[in-house]
């Protein structure tokens, strides 16, 4: 089996699987209608045989399942695999880069006035989250609360 990585790397399948996921809904019954070959072909704009040839990778690569009727074959998304590549994925996306990093990137790539814009503004907040705490903290002593 194909490396999904691999699998997931061309283009043209990935197009298949959006298709495949945009097509996904459950019928009445809960089972999955699918998608027939000759609606890929018609909503990618690609040959029957070059369809073919990708559903193929993608069935060996248990990312798709095929249902068939007669001499049609329709296909739905097998959402099991790709969980391999969210596994791979979450380190990356949940990495805390923190506010602090980023501030500290941002600002080190700004001109100087632009800094002391930044900073003047961040004061100028500051200050006002001061006295509107202090107000707030007043008039609660005034109220008895």
């Amino acid at each position: 089996m194909a490396d999904i990585f691999d699998v997931i790397a061309d283009s043209t399948r990935r197009d298949i699987l959006h298709v495949l996921l945009d097509r996904h809904a459950p019928e009445t019954n809960g089972a999955v209608r699918g998608t027939s070959v000759s609606e890929i072909v018609a909503q990618l704009g690609l040959s029957q045989p070059t369809v073919s040839k990708h559903l193929k990778v993608l069935r060996e690569a248990g990312l798709v399942e095929v249902r068939e009727e007669g001499q049609h074959r329709y296909y739905s998304l097998d959402y099991a695999p790709l969980e391999t590549v969210e596994d791979w994925l979450i380190p990356f996306l949940s990495v805390d880069f923190g506010e602090q990093d980023l501030a500290s990137e941002i600002q080190a790539h700004l001109p100087e006035q632009a800094r002391q814009v930044a900073d003047a503004i961040g004061h100028v907040a500051a200050g006002t989250r001061q006295k509107v705490s202090s107000a707030v903290t007043a008039m609660g002593k005034r109220l008895g609360r």
